[in-house]
């Protein structure tokens, strides 16, 4: 283990921060598919997010069975989490997994702007919950 890689207590705390996390997916004949997503994640707990249903990223996650997911600060010191392992397809909680999520990353009063704007156009989601299996992280604080 690095000096700088992170305990699991400092791992698993760093995802559950609010961060935009980063999943990438598998795709034959191509780089993977990386893209930000909003998630949820609760120590000791799976990696949750949700995507919309016919979206490219939902059909190749549903082909792959498993993502990687990484989150990062954008300014000095940088640390890092990035996980990997198989993902379950599942029916999305309104209330817990979109409302919830949207107040997290927006505020009260922008998320009830997005929600109103999704509600005028409704699309079908999935939730995907990954169960991290392999983890990776690094925490430049600890330098000094």
């Amino acid at each position: 283990m690095s000096a700088l890689t992170m305990s699991r207590a400092e791992r698993e705390a760093f995802l559950a921060a609010t961060h935009v996390g980063v999943v990438g997916i598998t795709e034959a004949g191509r780089g993977p598919l990386a893209v930000p997503v909003w998630y949820r994640y609760e120590p000791g707990g799976q990696v949750r997010f949700v995507t919309g249903a016919r979206s490219r990223k939902a059909a190749l996650i549903r082909k792959a069975g498993r993502v990687g997911f990484c989150v990062q600060t954008e300014s000095p010191p940088y640390q890092y989490v990035s996980v990997e392992g198989p993902v379950t397809i599942g029916e999305p909680d309104h209330e817990r997994d979109v409302r919830e999520m949207a107040i997290r990353y927006l505020g009260e009063q922008m998320a009830q702007m997005y929600l109103a704007m999704m509600a005028a156009e409704p699309e079908p989601s999935i939730l995907v919950i990954m169960k991290p299996e392999r983890w990776y992280s690094v925490d430049y604080s600890k330098l000094g």
